[in-house]
C-alpha cells in the first residue's frame, strides 16, 4: 500500500519545506549513484499480486480489515478499496528451479489466507477488474481505513479543482463523472521487481518498456468495468483516468498525466527521478527529521523518504525504486504493466517470461530501443491494452505483426536465452515459456475467457449482471485448479449455477 503518512491536510508552509526537502534528497541521490555502493552482487527478484474481497453472491466484499486480522501475516496488507488486499511475495533469487518453489509457496500461502478469508464470510479472487464490480458498491464506505488514501484522495481533487470524468471506448463504451478516486480500486494488478546495479539500470528500465506491449497483450485479464465490456485491458485506461490531477485546460497545454508510460528513453535511473521531481506536484508532501546530506556524510545510508514518497504518487508503469535494506541501498525496475489472475501458474509463468527477456534485451550489444523509437513502444502499449490478443504491434526487422506471430517467432527464443542467462533449469523453462506459447497459440487469456463466457452465459439467457456473476463463479474455480487459463473450458456447461 506504500508508506503511511501522518496527516490527510498539509498547510502552505509544509508544501514549501517538502519542495526545498525533495530536491535536498534528489542532490544526495545524484551524488550517491555516484560514490555509493549498491546491493547487486547477488540481485533478488520480487512479487506482489493484488486481490479483491467477494462475498458468497460474488459480488464486492468490503471487510478487509477482517480478513486481514484474520490472516495475521504483515505480507498481506490493504489496498486502496475496502474489498482490496495485497500479498507481498518474499524476494529471491531466479536460479535453477526457484521458479517451481515461487509457484508452491505463493500457492499455499494464498490457500492459507483463502480458508481465513473464508471464515469470515470473504473469498480472495485475483483478476485484473472485478467484473461485478458496480457503481452502487463505491457509492458508500469503500475505502479502506488509512490516512495516506484519504490524502491522496483530497489532493487529487484539490489539485483538479472539479469531478473526474472517466470516459473510456470500446465495443460498450462508458462515460460518467466520479467525485472521488473510488474507481482507481477496481485495478488490481502484479507487480513485478527486480535489482540491478545503477550501471545497468537504464538498460533494464529501458528494455522494460520495450516489452510492455507483448507482455500486456498476452497478459491482459480487465475487459468488464460497471458491466461494460471496455478494452482487452481496461484496466490501464481507467487507472490514467481515475488519478488524473489535470484539468482539460492542463491536458492542452501538455501537462504530463501521473500514469505515466514516460517520453523518452534514459540513460540513467537518475533522468527518471529528476523528471518526477521537475514535472509533478507533491500529493502528500510529508516532511522528516532526516537530513539527507549529513547522514551521507557520516557514512551511512539516507532514506531519501521523501524521494521516495514522492515517487510513489508517479504512478509509471515501469516504476524506478530506491530503497534502503539493512542499512545497504538497492536500485529496483517495478514493473506495473501486468493485471493479476487468472491462476498463480499463470502469474508465474508471465514472470518468468518477462524476467528471461529482460534479461536478454539488456544485454544485448545492439539494445532494442535504438532500433524503435519511444513513441513506438508507447503506442505498442496502448495497442496492446486496448486489444489484447488480437493487437498488432510494430517490432524491428518484423514490422507489424500479430501477438502470436511475435511471440513465437522472436519473444519465446529470447526468453529462453535470457532464462539460460540467469542459470533457469531447462524443464523450468519448458514449463513456463510452453505455457505462454500454449496462450498465445489458443489465443485465449484472461479477458478473452471472460469476454467468451460471458457472450455464451447471455446467449442462454442470463442478463449481463447474472451472466458477469455467474461467469466469475466459474472463473473462481478454475482459479483454484491452477490450470493454465489457455485451458478452460470457454462454453459454458449445461447447468447455471447463479440466478
Amino acid at each position: 500500500m506504500g508508506d503511511e503518512v501522518s496527516r490527510t491536510t498539509y498547510t502552505r508552509s509544509q508544501r514549501r519545506q517538502y519542495r526545498h526537502k525533495i530536491q535536498q534528497c534528489l542532490d544526495v541521490f545524484e551524488t550517491m549513484l555516484a560514490q555509493s555502493s549498491f546491493e547487486c552482487e547477488r540481485p533478488l527478484t520480487g512479487m506482489e499480486i493484488e486481490g479483491n474481497l467477494i462475498g458468497d453472491d460474488y459480488r464486492p466484499a468490503m471487510s478487509n480489515a477482517g480478513v486481514l486480522s484474520a490472516i495475521d501475516d504483515p505480507a498481506y496488507q490493504r489496498e486502496l478499496g475496502s474489498y482490496n488486499i495485497e500479498f507481498n511475495v518474499p524476494p529471491r533469487q531466479l536460479t535453477a528451479l526457484s521458479a517451481l518453489d515461487l509457484e508452491t509457496d505463493v500457492r499455499a500461502s494464498l490457500n492459507d489466507a483463502e480458508a481465513k478469508a473464508r471464515a469470515n464470510g470473504a473469498r480472495i479472487v485475483m483478476i485484473g477488474i472485478l467484473p461485478t464490480l458496480m457503481p452502487e458498491h463505491l457509492a458508500g464506505d469503500w475505502m479502506s481505513d488509512s490516512a495516506r488514501y484519504a490524502a491522496l484522495n483530497d489532493s487529487i481533487f484539490a489539485a483538479r479543482g472539479e469531478d473526474i470524468g472517466i470516459d473510456i471506448d470500446g465495443p460498450e463504451p462508458l462515460s460518467l463523472q466520479v467525485e472521488d478516486i473510488a474507481p482507481e480500486s477496481a485495478c488490481t494488478s502484479m507487480q513485478l521487481h527486480l535489482q540491478v546495479s545503477p550501471a545497468d539500470f537504464a538498460d533494464h528500465w529501458n528494455a522494460a518498456q520495450v516489452l510492455a506491449g507483448p507482455q500486456l497483450a498476452i497478459g491482459a485479464n480487465s475487459p468488464y468495468f460497471f458491466g461494460h465490456r471496455l478494452w482487452a485491458e481496461t484496466r490501464v485506461e481507467l487507472f490514467a483516468q481515475s488519478t488524473d490531477t489535470r484539468s482539460d485546460e492542463l491536458k492542452n497545454q501538455g501537462v504530463r498525466p501521473r500514469v505515466w508510460f514516460g517520453e523518452r528513453w534514459i540513460t540513467s535511473i537518475f533522468d527518471l527521478f529528476e523528471e518526477n521531481v521537475r514535472y509533478f506536484p507533491s500529493l502528500l508532501p510529508e516532511v522528516t527529521d532526516e537530513d539527507p546530506a549529513r547522514v551521507l556524510a557520516q557514512g551511512r545510508t539516507p532514506q531519501l523518504a521523501e524521494l521516495r514518497l514522492h515517487n510513489g504518487t508517479v504512478y509509471r508503469w515501469n516504476r524506478p525504486v530506491y530503497d534502503v535494506v539493512d542499512g545497504r541501498p538497492h536500485l529496483r525496475v517495478e514493473n506495473r504493466v501486468l493485471p493479476s489472475g487468472p491462476t498463480v501458474t499463470d502469474m508465474v509463468a508471465n514472470a518468468v517470461f518477462y524476467y528471461g527477456l529482460l534479461r536478454r534485451l539488456a544485454g544485448e550489444q545492439r539494445p532494442l530501443w535504438t532500433q524503435l523509437s519511444f513513441a513506438v513502444a508507447h503506442d505498442n502499449f496502448r495497442r496492446a491494452a486496448r486489444h489484447g490478443m488480437a493487437a498488432r504491434l510494430f517490432w524491428p526487422q518484423l514490422g507489424e505483426v500479430s501477438v502470436a506471430e511475435l511471440t513465437q517467432r522472436e519473444l519465446l527464443p529470447l526468453a529462453r536465452q535470457g532464462l539460460d542467462d540467469w542459470g533457469v533449469a531447462p524443464a523450468v523453462c519448458d514449463r513456463y515459456l510452453g505455457i505462454i506459447g500454449d496462450r498465445v497459440a489458443a489465443g485465449r487469456n484472461g479477458a478473452t475467457w471472460q469476454v467468451t463466457t460471458v457472450r455464451a452465459l447471455q446467449a442462454q439467457g442470463l442478463s449481463r449482471s447474472a451472466a458477469l456473476a455467474e461467469m466469475l463463479r466459474r472463473y473462481c474455480t478454475h482459479m483454484h485448479s491452477n490450470q493454465p487459463v489457455h485451458t478452460w473450458p470457454t462454453e459454458p456447461a449445461a447447468g447455471i449455477g447463479l440466478s
